[in-house]
């Protein structure tokens, strides 16, 4: 870490443990209130711009244009029924919602809004906490809402809820390793976990470029993390109604519709952090007017922003993933490819460290690297035994039954006890003991 950040650092360390308690409290509840407030608009922003996209006017009812919908639908939840299934474990499907929610709203608290500013004549930071491990704590609080599910799913007391809380678990498990590991090269290009340092080091260049393998697989795992579609298997209507929230209503369900689009905010903000400079405007020096007081909040939405609007284009456009296809793309690709990435990246930094090479030879020894192992992946003989007995498959990966199938040959003793019967002109009896009709 280079003085000047270290410095930065520290000032900005002494400015948050300076912070008075009504100015604590008023971050903190205003952390609080950017999720439930990004939610109902997210939802009438969702279903506008899907029925745009599907030439359709989406909600027009409610308010002017039919934008006050899901203010309607925020009041309505709560004094709708609440229906309890009989088999359900009352304390943990009470609790299971809960769980989901909090940890969403608590993990926006380690994002820095912007940089130093003045409220009420105090000198602060817009960040409640910048904790030296913040990345971590984000992703902890972005992994404990899967426990909400699967409890939800288990504690419902019918099958298809568990179903779905089982898919949930797997692909939050699949996808945060990814999501995990496609930070490790950002800490070791910033080296520090705090999201302030790792900000404060994009000055010189943005890592979505810098660390662009790191970037494209994190916006897939964060598709893939939040449940969203083509990712949203554990809520897949053609087979599970609802998935894990299938036994919920009233305020409950608000409670798991909060979280889902709580986490979208989150892993947008996060990815904003890491990859896309955080608040600092594009090509300007941190000492440009445009870095400074309350202008980077408008930097940091402006991103923020783009990449739910992302999570809404892809819903709109996307068919889903098979279950299958969506598992082996999390395992079999973005996972070694975030491995061999990590070992890149810190080769580079080595040589760097060493000055060995210059960076445009790095660049372009990792571009022959790359194309190397891409042609030597794609000439490699299928390994596949020629004279093996998988079963023909059509183009959309369903078996087919054996070409050579016949109809069965109904038995002589079968033929004799129907004969008598239809000669007497005696109706046929369906279901009969025999099994005859």
């Amino acid at each position: 870490m280079t003085p000047l950040l270290a410095q930065e650092q520290l000032t900005r360390a002494e400015l948050l443990a300076d912070d008075p308690w009504w100015l604590i409290l008023i971050k903190a509840v205003v952390i609080l209130l950017i999720g439930p407030i990004m939610t109902i608009f997210l939802i009438v922003w969702e279903r506008k711009a899907v029925g745009r996209m599907q030439n359709r006017p989406g909600p027009n009812r409610v308010g002017p244009g039919g934008y006050l919908q899901s203010l309607a639908d925020a009041v309505k939840l709560p004094f709708k029924e609440q229906v309890i299934p009989d088999t359900a474990d009352r304390k943990v499907y009470f609790l299971a919602p809960v769980i989901a929610v909090v940890p969403s709203l608590i993990a926006l608290s380690a994002i820095p809004f912007g940089p130093q500013v003045s409220i009420f004549g105090q000198q602060t930071v817009l960040q409640l906490v910048d904790l030296p491990v913040g990345v971590l704590v984000i992703l902890a609080c972005s992994s404990v809402g899967v426990y909400g599910i699967v409890l939800a799913g288990w504690s419902s007391g019918s099958p298809y809820p568990l179903l779905g809380g089982l898919r949930s678990a797997a692909q939050v498990i699949s996808y945060e390793i990814a999501m995990g590991l496609s930070i490790v090269a950002v800490v070791l290009y910033a080296q520090s976990m705090s999201t302030g340092d790792i900000v404060q080091s994009q000055a010189g260049g943005w890592y979505f470029y810098l660390l662009l393998p790191s970037f494209v697989i994190y916006l897939i795992s964060m598709v893939g993390e939040t449940n969203r579609a083509p990712f949203d298997l554990p809520e897949a209507e053609s087979e599970l109604v609802g998935g894990f929230h299938t036994e919920y209503s009233s305020m409950k369900f608000a409670m798991f519709f909060l979280a889902e689009y709580v986490n979208m905010v989150i892993v947008s903000a996060f990815c904003t952090t890491l990859f896309l400079g955080g608040w600092m405007f594009p090509f300007v020096g941190l000492d440009s007017p445009l870095n400074k007081g309350w202008l980077p909040i408008i930097w940091f939405g402006v991103k923020l922003f783009a990449l739910l609007f992302g999570f809404i284009w892809l819903r709109g456009t996307l068919p889903r993933f098979r279950y299958d296809q969506f598992m082996k793309l999390g395992w079999k690709v973005l996972v070694p490819a975030n491995l061999v990435w990590i070992v890149v990246v810190s080769a580079i930094r080595a040589i760097r460290n060493n000055g060995g090479l210059t960076t445009s030879q790095i660049v372009i020894g990792v571009i022959v690297v790359a194309v190397v192992a891409i042609a030597v992946a794609l000439l490699l003989p299928d390994r596949r035994p020629p004279d093996d007995d998988r079963v023909p498959i059509t183009g959309g990966g369903y078996p087919l039954p054996p070409l050579d199938l016949q109809v069965p040959q109904v038995p002589d003793r079968t033929k004799k006890r129907r004969r008598p019967a239809v000669e007497a002109g005696e109706p046929a009896q369906v279901g009969s003991s025999d099994g005859t009709v």
